[in-house]
């Protein structure tokens, strides 16, 4: 062998152990996305710390599904970041720019081979085997569109420079919030405890079982005779409700009997499936793929707990998506039953039933529950005798987020342009709520629960304190107004923040503490105070379905 020879071996077995995910990779992988890395092959792309940027997955996932996007972002400030320049509308132009000029066209036509070519490569070192059923088709839109510059920011970053035209133009694009020479990892994700595995965040929690008693359990399983589809110990049942948001995908799996619900599993997965929704109509098909990656894994769950029934809500981001078929199709293939993709004022029947499940009211007060989510926010008011109003607006976290909230932190006038939408719509929600006569006002979501915390000045996310904490109106918009004046940053490092909302608190910060300080003057300064719901429009689907099977 040549000392040249020598040498391009030399640096081939570099690249080889640079690509080559460690355990400490995978362990950053899980932490970046706040759940469980799954089939990776390799490290597409590294942040110049060492971290990863892209995880190169396999096109045959181990449960065997087909998984056509090699490349995957991430990186917590990446994937922001392109988030950011995909609600700017700069698919659509990309798009358009394709029809004409023929030379980009033909670069794009070649990036589209080169993806599929490295796909297949990837497909022999990780052994899975020819794919058919992706044959020919590569990810993100191309060979003759663009729809999801996660994907083409992936593969130019693996790829490097000169492959992908239109991933090297997103790279550009986006040099205001990230540079591939410049380290953004600090404070991006949760580095303290124990990495995502099976018990991931920070909502998730059982019944108490030691591990004795929970391998009892499975081993009862096993010999089937545990069942806890059906009715025990007298009017118990156990059922199943998964609620799919704009932000966030959560699981409760729980016990309910005479209308009270124990927990046996409560999950939560932040997919961000209403990502650029607001600026596209569509919902990407990265935030697909997270959003099926998390439904697996729920189905593997409910599987494991005796295959209860199971009801899945589907809110804001899938009922307003053009292609929310694609929707749609991916959770009846993975979990067996139809999404509901549910009317506003279903939403917020279901957010008031679970909110006020646990709390003890007097028969005469009015209380409204505001339910924040990432794509909207439901009003909704009610007795001990049932609803008296309710109203869904398109206003929530993610979706402010991406129009009015784009700099970190947000300035002084995009503040004030967003403060006037949040008024708008609380005009909108007083017209048919009768916000003027409530007596009590429960907030329920992440958002309120993550105030909360920050206005408790809590060591950790610690839900039993959270959970029915009543405290004055100006407390709570102090903790809001910190919240949105921080830089990421500092909001990162906050104890009990979830990454998943780091991006999007400042806005769900301004919405609550807007509306707080309204409801206040609508009822003459009669309301002075809120309370916080650990249960919402979860628990209250879990509630439904034990109330159609009895």
């Amino acid at each position: 062998m040549t000392q040249h020879d020598q040498h391009n071996a030399l640096e081939d077995r570099r690249a080889t152990d640079r690509r080559t995910p460690s355990a400490h990779d995978l362990d950053v992988l899980s932490r970046q996305l706040g759940r469980p890395v799954r089939d990776v092959v390799e490290i597409g792309a590294r942040c110049v710390c060492g971290n990863p940027l892209v995880a190169t997955t396999a096109p045959r996932l181990s449960n065997g599904i087909p998984f056509p996007t090699t490349y995957y972002l991430t990186h917590p400030v990446l994937t922001a970041a392109v988030s950011r320049l995909e609600a700017d509308g700069v698919m659509t132009a990309m798009s358009d720019r394709l029809t004409t000029d023929p030379e980009l066209a033909g670069r794009y036509r070649a990036a589209h081979l080169a993806y599929l070519a490295a796909r297949e490569a990837v497909g022999e070192r990780a052994g899975t085997g020819p794919v058919p059923e992706i044959d020919g088709v590569s990810a993100g839109g191309m060979p003759t569109r663009v729809k999801c510059l996660h994907v083409l920011v992936g593969h130019a970053l693996a790829a490097g420079p000169g492959v992908n035209p239109l991933g090297d133009e997103a790279i550009g694009g986006i040099a205001p919030w990230w540079t591939p020479d410049t380290c953004s990892c600090a404070g991006a994700w949760d580095t303290t405890g124990q990495a995502p595995d099976a018990d991931l965040s920070r909502h998730t929690r059982t019944q108490g079982l030691s591990s004795e008693e929970l391998d009892a359990k499975r081993a009862a399983r096993r010999r089937g005779t545990d069942t806890p589809t059906a009715r025990q110990q007298g009017e118990t049942m156990r059922t199943a409700a998964i609620d799919c948001g704009t932000n966030s995908i959560r699981l409760l799996i729980a016990d309910i009997r005479d209308g009270v619900l124990t927990d046996v599993v409560r999950l939560m997965r932040v997919v961000r499936l209403g990502e650029g929704v607001d600026a596209t109509g569509r919902l990407s098909e990265a935030a697909l793929e997270r959003t099926f990656a998390a439904a697996e894994e729920y189905a593997a769950l409910i599987a494991e707990h005796g295959n209860p029934p199971v009801r899945f809500v589907a809110t804001s981001a899938s009922r307003d998506a053009e292609n929310r078929q694609d929707f749609v199709d991916g959770i009846r293939a993975r979990l067996g039953v139809e999404p509901e993709v549910i009317s506003g004022d279903e939403e917020a029947r279901l957010s008031f039933d679970g909110a006020v499940s646990v709390l003890a009211t007097d028969a005469h007060e009015t209380v409204l529950v505001v339910d924040l989510g990432g794509g909207s926010t439901e009003f909704v008011a009610g007795t001990a005798d049932g609803l008296i109003g309710a109203l869904s607006t398109d206003m929530g976290c993610v979706r402010f987020t991406e129009r009015f909230l784009r700099d970190n932190p947000p300035t002084a006038d995009q503040i004030t342009a967003m403060e006037a939408e949040v008024r708008h719509h609380i005009d909108r929600a007083a017209a048919a709520v009768p916000l003027d006569r409530v007596t009590k006002i429960v907030g329920v979501a992440g958002t309120v629960t993550t105030v909360t915390a920050h206005a408790l000045d809590l060591p950790a996310y610690e839900p039993d304190r959270i959970h029915g904490a009543e405290l004055p109106i100006p407390t709570i918009s102090a903790a809001a107004t910190d919240l949105l004046h921080r830089p990421r940053e500092a909001r990162a490092a906050l104890p009990y923040m979830h990454p998943g909302r780091v991006d999007v608190i400042g806005a769900g910060a301004l919405i609550w503490k807007t509306i707080l300080e309204r409801v206040a003057v609508l009822t003459g300064g009669r309301v002075t105070t809120a309370i916080t719901s650990e249960h919402d429009i979860l628990d209250g689907i879990a509630l439904s379905v034990a109330r159609q099977g009895s």
